[in-house]
């Protein structure tokens, strides 16, 4: 009874102070904006390739299938019940057993892996930033790419670029949460998509390609039967959407009761996979075709491709292209992790928004001047997607789905669709996809990160 007032009270509540997104395809956007990032673009095209190639994609397919379905539309929907972010959303789930201190301080958790991985974040998009300019002007494609990577990945070694990232971020959400936020990404997924089709299109016709494409599909069967793939499947399908306890929250409660969830989040799900798979055909027959080692990382992305583009005919053009595509992934991942911590900030301390902004754009620049080097970025973005990313994920998984209960949060599920949840959901929900939680925070560690 508690649960059912709580639920047909926030059905109640006005639009969230922050606005609303105006449409389910404007809210789909803001999240693939979210999700698709640098995982996508330097990690999956590699273990795609390296753990069976089309085989890879069985176990993968069917762990988007599973995090989107059970886990994005359970963020969602905890988000829009509760009509706020994340530290509000926390501690509405604990209020409803009694337990309101509890959600108080765990809320945070997830909220500092938000607001650890924007810092790093910012860090990797600002050396993007440089290499799109050094595209532009034909610096970059005119030396050597190790040499030109290493000016900037090192301590104070590229600040302008690094602040203008924090900057345009700011800038965006300053102007608005919501509906700039929707806004933005309308503008910028559409041309991230075309871009990179562009690059990819390219790519096929570079002799040689075909090898890259060989190691892309040519399925390799026995990798089904090696441990690694599924874990690296299914940490791949974990983090590439953004399932972290917190910035899928916020998103949520932007958004109104008519619209249909579970929908929604196989609609994100399916555009971000459609995003990896974009990213991996403008990578990988390229790389094939120059003859370059493939790798993931910092190098195929900072090294390898200038590389590339240096010896392809309009190299320069092609490469800002790329690189432009990559900021723009970037700084729409940017937004949800400003925003998830924006939003908490001013629910908790009651800060006006652009206080709200301000501070945590000051914030992140403030501790992302001294971690600019390679080493050090890596360091602190190893800590944070290791440990305090997946934790907190799990902590959101459980607060959901046992502390809230299924009963409460399949309610909300249910708002705004025609249909019921299929009868394996709740099963699956609170058995396979909760546990999963966990046995991802645990094999992070085990492997050293599988995300």
């Amino acid at each position: 009874m508690p649960n059912e007032n709580r639920s047909q009270g926030a059905s109640a509540r006005k639009t969230h102070k922050n606005g609303s997104f105006s449409s389910s395809f404007g809210f789909v956007l803001a999240c693939v904006g979210s999700a698709v990032g640098l995982g996508n673009i330097w990690m999956f095209p590699y273990r795609l390739g390296q753990y069976g190639g089309a085989a890879f994609l069985i176990p993968y397919l069917l762990f988007i299938l599973l995090f989107g379905f059970c886990g994005l539309a359970a963020e969602f929907a905890a988000g829009r019940l509760s009509q706020t972010g994340t530290l509000g959303t926390y501690r509405y789930c604990f209020a409803s057993r009694g337990w309101d201190t509890a959600g108080k301080i765990i809320g945070w958790i997830p909220l500092i892996g938000s607001l650890g991985i924007a810092i790093g974040y910012a860090v990797i998009i600002g050396w993007v930033l440089r290499s799109f300019a050094g595209s532009v002007t034909g610096r970059m494609l005119s030396m050597d790419a190790s040499q030109f990577y290493q000016e900037a990945a090192v301590d104070f070694g590229n600040i302008p670029w690094h602040a203008a990232v924090i900057g345009v971020t700011i800038l965006v959400l300053f102007a608005g949460a919501a509906a700039m936020i929707e806004k933005a990404n309308k503008i910028m997924m559409p041309i991230f998509y075309i871009l990179f089709a562009i690059v990819a299109v390219r790519g096929f016709f570079l002799p040689g390609a075909w090898e890259g494409y060989r190691f892309l599909f040519v399925p390799d069967w026995s990798a089904l039967a090696q441990v690694d793939t599924w874990v690296m499947a299914m940490g791949q399908a974990f983090f590439s959407l953004s399932i972290t306890g917190s910035g899928m929250i916020v998103y949520g409660s932007y958004l109104g009761k008519g619209e249909n969830i579970p929908k929604a989040s196989l609609q994100t799900a399916g555009y971000d996979t459609i995003a990896a798979m974009l990213s991996a055909l403008a990578v990988m027959p390229a790389v094939f075709a120059f003859g370059i080692e493939p790798g993931s990382g910092p190098s195929l992305l900072f090294i390898t491709i200038p590389r590339i583009f240096s010896q392809m005919p309009f190299g320069r053009f092609f490469s800002a292209i790329f690189f432009l595509s990559v900021a723009f992934a970037g700084i729409t991942s940017l937004f949800n992790m400003f925003e998830a911590v924006i939003e908490s900030w001013q629910h908790r301390f009651r800060l006006s928004r652009r206080a709200a902004v301000l501070l945590c754009g000051a914030m992140a620049m403030g501790v992302g001047l001294f971690i600019e080097s390679e080493a050090s970025v890596g360091a602190w973005m190893d800590f944070i997607t290791i440990y305090v990313v997946p934790f907190g994920a799990m902590l959101g998984a459980i607060t959901i789905y046992y502390v809230l209960g299924y009963g409460t949060i399949e309610a909300e599920l249910l708002a705004g669709r025609q249909k019921p949840l299929p009868r394996i959901y709740r099963f699956v929900a609170k058995y396979v996809y909760v546990i999963l939680t966990v046995v991802v925070f645990i094999l992070g560690i085990v492997y050293h990160g599988i995300g």
